[in-house]
């Protein structure tokens, strides 16, 4: 009987203890589940079951499976700052894809807006001259854009005019020196024959017959593209009277669409833009200006016909940069050349030379200044974009455009700056994701 007492006492603290052992293995469950204590490593559960081979506790036999680590906690922090910073591309490169298309798909509205814009800055110094003559607004900006308009068509209209006077003559020139080259070749040590200069003007007229078709098709073509230009020339103007007229809500109207804690630099960006804008634009007229006169004096001299729709030709390509001069410059040197000889064409060359390289390296940094000078390689790669996207209107609008973006560029760099300087409340949006879980585990700020 004694025995038997004794054996259940035994069972009974036996008992006992894995009941206290079973409630501190739930304790310690609960208390990794509220985050209280740090999870047990892998190694010490088959440690306790090595110490105690014997024992009989039910937590011992229970196999715990090694806890994996997160997956944050093993990719390298510069390996996600890249990721992190190249989804943020990809996305800025599809916005950038979907607003490439979209302006491809209404070119002409934004080559209509971008072109006021450009003739906005021109007269918007001659409004401002008239208000503080005592003109009223509408009044000064009605005088403003119709004597704007009527010299641009006077332009235009003179541009036509000379070459229609001059075509006679000009077929004529281009006869005789067809027949002077013709005669150089033949005199030529290329051994040139007149049988093989029969040939190739045999062989140019077989080609203009064959494609008459496509000829006729691009001359419909050209009417389409002539009504779009007329359309969008109607429409620069009503812009331009619109902006001349209401510029101001324009922009403040504008500035309600940006967020408001942004809002004070992009207001501060505006102004600085515009008369960057305007800048650019009064010094390329200038320069070409400048270009066209003592081009065409050259040109006049030299008795090169049609001279002084030349220059005019020079004037307005000068608003393409390096392209337009290079154009410009070989169309009046090939017609110096076909009219008037080698000689001639030799000269002509000289000036237009001599002429670039003093506009290049004198008239452009004194007349436009250090604001809106862009860099060769950005202007080259400014024009090309702009000739892929949307042709001579996209060439014309790329080196302003790029020329406004630096000067804003430059100052939201020092806008921000300056509120880091003064202690502004926040110094931009804390880290998240990928990255803050590292800059938490080094102590980076």
């Amino acid at each position: 009987m004694s025995k038997r007492a004794g054996w259940l006492g035994r069972l009974g603290s036996r008992l006992n203890r894995m009941e206290a052992r079973l409630s501190e293995r739930r304790a310690e469950v609960e208390a990794e589940t509220r985050g209280d204590l740090p999870r047990p490593v892998a190694s010490d559960r088959p440690q306790a079951a090595a110490a105690a081979p014997g024992s009989t506790d039910p937590a011992a036999a229970v196999p715990v499976v090694p806890e994996r680590p997160d997956p944050v906690t093993v990719v390298p922090w510069g390996m996600r700052v890249a990721a992190e910073v190249s989804w943020r591309l990809l996305l800025l490169a599809g916005m950038l894809w979907v607003l490439m298309k979209v302006i491809s798909e209404v070119r002409l509205v934004v080559l209509a807006f971008a072109a006021a814009m450009l003739v906005t800055a021109l007269l918007q110094p001659f409004v401002v001259r008239l208000r503080r003559l005592g003109l009223p607004r509408g009044l000064a900006t009605a005088v403003t854009a119709i004597l704007g308009f009527v010299v641009i068509g006077l332009v235009g209209w003179f541009v036509v005019w000379q070459v229609m006077e001059n075509l006679d003559d000009l077929s004529d020139r281009v006869r005789d020196g067809i027949n002077e080259l013709k005669l150089w070749a033949l005199d030529s040590p290329f051994h040139v024959t007149e049988k093989q200069i029969t040939d190739i003007a045999k062989n140019l007229s077989e080609t203009i017959g064959t494609n008459t078709e496509q000829i006729t098709s691009a001359g419909l073509q050209g009417v389409t593209v002539l009504v779009e230009v007329l359309t969008g020339i109607l429409l620069a103007m009503f812009s331009t009277l619109f902006l001349l007229y209401d510029g101001k809500r324009i922009w403040t109207w504008t500035l309600g669409l940006v967020p408001a804690a942004a809002r004070p630099g992009v207001a501060g960006a505006g102004p600085r833009a515009w008369r960057t804008l305007t800048a650019y634009v009064r010094g390329t007229v200038l320069v070409a200006l400048i270009d066209a006169i003592f081009i065409g004096l050259g040109l006049y001299f030299l008795n090169v016909p049609m001279a002084v729709p030349l220059a005019v030709f020079i004037f307005l390509f000068a608003f393409i940069p390096l392209v337009g001069a290079v154009v410009s410059g070989a169309l009046a040197v090939v017609v110096s050349l076909v009219t008037q000889g080698v000689f001639t064409a030799l000269m002509v060359l000289l000036v237009v030379l001599a002429v670039q390289q003093i506009e290049g390296h004198v008239l452009q940094p004194f007349i436009l200044g250090r604001a809106v000078r862009v860099h060769p390689l950005a202007v080259v790669l400014a024009v090309a974009a702009g000739g892929m996207i949307a042709g001579i209107g996209g060439a014309v609008v790329a080196v302003p455009l790029v020329a406004v973006t630096n000067t804003v560029v430059g100052y939201l760099r020092a806008y921000s700056r300056e509120q880091l300087l003064h202690g502004a409340d926040s110094v931009g949006p804390s880290p998240h994701g990928a990255t803050a879980l590292g800059q938490a585990e080094t102590g980076q700020k």
